[in-house]
């Protein structure tokens, strides 16, 4: 079987253009790119160089970090912004350091524990969108660079395809509406794309989960399931920073590949960071009263434990330690000798456990929801190299007959590369709806009905007559529904006007029920398990000229107007429209 650029197919445009994949993660991020030439199969390539890494040979990621000076003015971004002599200036000036800043963005149905820790505070007169902007605008820089400085003709290039950059922002399963509307206001508060409709129109996302499906496609990592593709589910888990990203597929056809959705995709708070939350907060404890516990000596000896212990940690039976210090450094009674911090395996292992188990409930619920097709989990993600993550699931889901492997390459830039893999290849060809999805109508009242009769104090009458009652749902599209891309949901409404005026603000709230399977009779507002995915407005104003006047209840004048909602789930964005018929034509 030939890995997806094999069966690539080559670029049908009439010009040349350029994609950028911009994965912004909770503690590192990256870029991805395809020149697109017309008749030409697309090549993706890394940004491998940014500045203040220029020693590395070969790194594509920096971390998500920034400075701000007291006025709110970004002072230094990524790999520059961990560099010596910024930290001294940082120190110096009081510059406010600001990292974790994706977590800002994340839906408010969506809780952190955050183990007593608190995120960074943002900088003056700033909002979580505003520096979400400021750093996707440094990683556009950091590319143009990059871009400029290693192709022939670098700047001949650019300016050809500048006015036309499409871009790829890729983001947690968990995020919703509401998450990609603030990233593409920050695109265009970091001068990404200008802020008009065709400019918002360059910004297509990807979740992290469907993102690494297409990456481990692109490393033949999936060369085994395609070349028996027995109809049996395999799970992607993106372990990341911040995030858990879990997607189950299946593989429905060869050539070309067809891969659906088999579950409702999962996002769980699991990330590698809340493993240094945890372990700060463990040194905290066992440090207070040594002269290691000041908070500087925290952030520092939690600092050498991600760098070190965190990562290279395989085995709860050994002892472990955390070297921050010189060997002049020693404490005997909480454990420092020569500079170093010993703990004990089971110490270590249980700053992991939540995460793992995490990770556990979730692969497990995905296994269920899927039948039991699952049968194999791919491990990828930053997070993914940790020795002990990788053999705790391995010996945890062994018992249930799915064997756990993660790609060689690496893993760390998947999610950028299949961001660029999903814009050129689109394998996923139908997605399973993760919640459910409806509108507000009124429904009759019916007085022997118990519920009804509570809540008569809402009742009111439509100028036709009939008595209804507000806050009914109806259920367009119900969780877990397997969606193609070209599958669309569709109602129809009516509804009484008494002021032909209102038909120019014509709008529809969408709900979205996070409730389960069973359809709601009533809105509950304000609930945990409703919200407003978004609303849909119309101009209507053009039926006035057609809408026949009736005579209601009292004589008053009202006009009935006819009109659909349709959903369109099938894309990684959701769109929602409302569809009406003019003197015969369809609107």
């Amino acid at each position: 079987m030939k890995p997806a650029s094999g069966t690539r197919k080559p670029y049908n445009g009439t010009s040349r253009s350029l994609v950028l994949a911009l994965d912004v993660g909770t503690t590192f991020s990256g870029v991805s790119y395809a020149i697109m030439e017309p008749g030409e199969v697309p090549k993706i390539h890394g940004v491998t160089r940014f500045p203040g890494q220029e020693h590395v040979a070969g790194n594509s990621k920096i971390p998500s970090i920034m400075y701000y000076d007291h006025h709110g003015n970004m002072k230094a971004a990524g790999a520059e912004a961990d560099g010596a002599a910024v930290l001294a200036q940082a120190e110096d000036e009081g510059w406010i350091k600001t990292e974790l800043f994706k977590l800002r963005l994340r839906p408010k149905t969506m809780t952190l524990k955050m183990n007593g820790m608190r995120l960074s505070p943002l900088p003056h007169g700033k909002a979580a969108v505003n520096v979400f902007g400021d750093f996707l605008s440094y990683l556009f820089r950091c590319t143009h660079s990059f871009i400029v400085d290693t192709h022939a003709n670098g700047h001949s290039l650019w300016r050809a395809v500048e006015p036309d950059i499409q871009f790829v922002l890729s983001h947690p399963n968990g995020w919703e509406g509401a998450q990609q509307t603030k990233m593409r206001r920050a695109a265009v508060i970091g001068g990404l794309i200008p802020d008009t409709d065709e400019g918002k129109a360059r910004i297509r996302f990807v979740t992290e989960g469907e993102a690494s499906l297409h990456a481990c496609v692109l490393n033949g990592l999936a060369a085994d399931v395609l070349s028996n593709p027995s109809g049996h589910g395999f799970l992607v888990a993106d372990a990341g920073g911040g995030t858990l990203d879990i997607s189950s597929y299946a593989i429905r056809g060869t050539t070309p590949l067809v891969i659906e959705e088999i579950a409702p995709p999962d996002c769980v708070f699991a990330g590698s960071v809340f493993v240094s939350r945890r372990a700060r907060s463990f040194f905290a404890d066992k440090l207070k009263n040594s002269k290691y516990g000041t908070p500087d000596s925290l952030d520092h000896i939690t600092k050498r434990f991600d760098e070190t212990t965190k990562r290279l940690f395989r085995d709860s039976k050994e002892l472990q330690f955390v070297p921050f210090g010189s060997p002049l450094d020693k404490d005997l009674a909480v454990g420092i000798r020569g500079g170093q911090l010993r703990l004990t395996g089971v110490e270590v292992a249980a700053l992991f456990e939540p995460s793992i188990e995490a990770a556990i409930a979730s692969i497990r619920s995905q296994i269920q929801a899927s039948s039991g097709q699952v049968k194999s989990v791919w491990l990828v993600g930053g997070f993914a190299a940790s020795p002990w993550l990788f053999s705790q699931l391995q010996e945890r889901l062994g018992p249930l007959g799915v064997s756990v492997s993660r790609p060689d390459s690496q893993t760390s830039k998947a999610v950028a590369d299949g961001a660029i893999g999903f814009y050129c290849d689109h394998h996923v060809s139908a997605r399973v709806s993760k919640f459910m999805y409806g509108v507000e109508f009124l429904r009759t009242f019916d007085a022997a009905d118990e519920e009804h009769v509570a809540r008569k104090h809402r009742l009111f009458e439509l100028p036709s007559g009939p008595k209804l009652l507000p806050d009914a749902f109806d259920c367009i599209l119900a969780r877990g529904v397997k969606v193609k891309e070209s599958n669309v949901f569709s109602r129809k409404y009516c509804t009484e006007v008494t002021n032909l005026s209102t038909l120019s603000v014509f709008e529809v709230e969408i709900w979205c029920y996070r409730g389960g399977d069973t359809v709601p009779k009533w809105i509950i507002r304000n609930a945990d398990n409703f919200s407003t995915l978004c609303y849909v407005r119309a101009d209507l104003s053009p039926l006035a000229s057609s809408a026949q006047p009736k005579q209601g209840s009292g004589g008053r004048m009202y006009w009935t107007i006819i009109f659909s909602i349709e959903i369109h789930f099938g894309l990684t964005e959701f769109r929602a429209r409302i569809k009406w018929t003019d003197n015969g034509t369809v609107k």
